[in-house]
């Protein structure tokens, strides 16, 4: 039963973002056929409504095209359609949305200001938002059969220009950052330096340094010149580790290969280590993700580990497969099963793990180190009073950077109950379990990011 309603509620989503994409664009189309419809030259008006009837025919067959040559596996090395075409789509909904936004709070003044009014008795109601509205000599005069209050009609006539002014900045605001974003930040790599104390560090560890990429979703979105761009900063750091934790690819027919070809690139004196992302799984191309690495000489690890040796001191090294959340029941799911064969207990823990929500099953484990990706960051971040959103906070308490809770504490706690819990639960005292959340290089969704910058990380591990 629980099953059925959640497959319900999802199929839900489903409609409403496709009613969502619909209505917005169908809402930009109308805007476009009155603009052009302004156009006093009859011929003009019928040429520039051919063009635009032509266009969105033109833009119709090209997403068909591209479509059916992705269903048959025949793009090989991205379209630039589909990054302009996502784009749009995701500049001009949310645009959408600002826009009925600040079309309803209209609404819903002007009903108050008319029931506010009513009460007080007076000759008439002020006009509705879309009401016509004369000028005469610089002042605005309300088509009603009695002329209300010149006093009244001049706040209505400020109201209706600050509505119309807002509406106008509403609608551009997404516009504008989408373009900043999609041409600006989404290819800006920076590198992030990390120092990460870890518990019972051995001597011979200390300072050593790891070099994570995560989230590259080569593709439409992010062309294989930029991965190599990316992997030649990422040897520029020296790492004496390099990791990739997941999310290789988007979608099922892009280019793989390509990416980890790349990937083969990066240089490091432990070699370079992976695990799957959730792309991989929806892409059906974990096992040919871990034999790609294999081929060009990596190592992926699917609920595997390995003992490495640094200086003397070992460690160990575990990778696996994207954690799920929730089954197919719907039930929780439990996070990291059978990685208890995997942990070590006399040398330091490293995990690769896409999910960052497996931390806290991680540290419960006994895992000192925890390293993952999946939010991108949230792609985009902004203020707004004083505080920050980030659409990734919806979905993990672990959205980037670091994040601590203690060695082996019950995963079922969160991290506030922690902090605040009254009783000794048998926590070992002074021990912490890291996870070290990287921004990733790539996009989803819409190919643009605001406040989160691609970025490589190089992680120094310090003795705790």
């Amino acid at each position: 039963m629980f099953h059925a309603v959640l497959v319900f509620l999802g199929f839900l989503a489903i409609v409403a973002a496709f009613l969502l994409a619909f209505l917005s664009q169908r809402y930009w189309f109308a805007r476009a056929w009155r603009f052009a419809g302004r156009i006093h030259d009859p011929a003009w008006r019928k040429r520039t409504r051919g063009a635009l009837l032509a266009f969105v025919s033109a833009v119709g067959l090209i997403t068909l095209i591209d479509v059916v040559r992705n269903m048959r596996g025949t793009v090989s090395r991205g379209s630039w359609w589909v990054a302009l075409l996502g784009l749009w789509l995701s500049s001009s909904i949310v645009s959408y949305l600002f826009i009925k936004i600040v079309k309803a709070a209209e609404w819903i003044s002007y009903r108050v200001r008319g029931a506010y009014l009513s009460r007080l008795g007076a000759t008439s109601a002020p006009p509705a938002p879309d009401e016509p509205v004369a000028h005469f000599e610089g002042r605005a005069e309300v088509r009603h059969d009695v002329r209300p209050d010149f006093r009244l009609e001049m706040i209505n006539h400020s109201r209706r220009r600050f509505f119309h002014a807002a509406g106008i900045l509403a609608g551009a605001i997404p516009f504008v950052s989408a373009a900043y974003g999609f041409a600006s930040e989404r290819f800006r790599f920076g590198v992030r330096q990390v120092e990460l104390p870890i518990p019972n560090l051995p001597p011979g560890m200390e300072g050593m340094r790891i070099t994570q990429l995560s989230d590259i979703h080569i593709g439409s979105y992010m062309p294989v010149a930029e991965v190599r761009r990316a992997v030649g900063m990422a040897n520029e750091l020296n790492g004496d580790l390099t990791v990739v934790t997941g999310d290789f690819l988007t979608r099922k027919n892009d280019p793989l290969e390509d990416c980890i070809a790349e990937l083969s690139k990066l240089r490091a004196p432990l070699g370079v280590w992976g695990c799957n992302g959730n792309h991989e799984i929806y892409a059906k191309a974990e096992a040919e993700a871990a034999a790609l690495f294999h081929r060009y000489g990596m190592k992926l690890l699917r609920q595997e580990h390995a003992e490495l040796r640094w200086q003397g001191s070992a460690f160990n090294l575990i990778g696996v497969d994207y954690q799920r959340q929730s089954n197919l029941d719907g039930t929780p799911a439990q996070m990291l099963v059978g990685a208890e064969n995997l942990v070590r207990h006399d040398v330091p823990n490293i995990l690769l793990s896409h999910n960052p929500n497996s931390f806290r099953r991680a540290a419960e484990l006994g895992v000192e180190l925890t390293l993952a990706g999946h939010t991108h960051g949230g792609q985009v971040r902004v203020e707004i009073l004083d505080h920050r959103w980030n659409p990734a906070q919806f979905l993990t308490p672990y959205v980037a950077g670091i994040y601590r809770r203690p060695l082996y504490a019950p995963s079922m706690l969160t991290d506030e109950k922690i902090a605040s819990w009254p009783i000794d639960v048998g926590i070992p005292a002074g021990r912490s379990s890291t996870i070290y959340v990287n921004r990733g290089l790539g996009t989803i969704g819409a190919p643009i990011r605001l406040g989160v910058p691609p970025e490589i990380t190089q992680i120094t591990l310090r003795r705790a």
